[in-house]
């Protein structure tokens, strides 16, 4: 029922659930903990998120959190369209500041499976978008980081917006990755 696609950065995953459709509409099982574990994804989710985006451009990261407060995370959109990105900050790995991205949609039921070491983040690219996200810890604000969106060094390609992005005040005075503390 589940369709697993790595995506270049290890752990992290596109998750493409089963839709079933008739005339009344659809039915997805975006999550079941068997299911996942047979699949080799075995985590204990913990909290819920969900965030509303009024208008397109909003640009939400690279945010992420320190051990022992660490996150993997489960990202679907319930409504609309991003351009979802996941940064690899674990020093050691060979594929450190290197990025991954996918476009995630209501439409096309897809899901991303960001692991603990990388940093997230995402813009929407259409007006009145949903993402919900499960969590596999809950909110620090004493581990909670962020990352430049436009950090030069990881060079990432978002899509352009006519109105431009826009940001909160702690991801406009985010760091970059080389200032950035991070996984070790």
């Amino acid at each position: 029922m589940l369709e697993i696609r790595p995506l270049g950065l290890d752990g992290v995953l596109e998750i493409v659930p089963k839709r079933f459709g008739d005339a009344r509409g659809f039915f997805i099982e975006t999550y079941n903990a068997e299911r996942f574990s047979d699949a080799g994804i075995d985590l204990r989710f913990v909290q819920d998120n969900h965030s509303y985006s009024a208008a397109a451009g909003v640009l939400r990261g690279l945010h992420y959190q320190l051990p022992p407060r660490a996150q993997d995370k489960l990202l679907r959109v319930v409504r609309g369209r991003i351009f979802d990105v996941a940064v690899d900050i674990r020093r050691v790995s060979k594929t450190f500041g290197k990025y991954v991205a996918l476009e995630i949609s209501a439409e096309k039921g897809n899901q991303i499976l960001v692991p603990k070491g990388f940093a997230h983040g995402f813009v929407t690219l259409v007006p009145d978008t949903e993402v919900l996200y499960k969590v596999t810890d809950t909110y620090s604000p004493e581990h909670d980081r962020s990352i430049r969106f436009d950090d030069p060094d990881i060079g990432i390609e978002w899509p352009s917006t006519a109105g431009g992005f826009q940001l909160s005040d702690k991801d406009l005075k985010a760091t970059t990755l080389a200032a950035a503390e991070v996984f070790a």
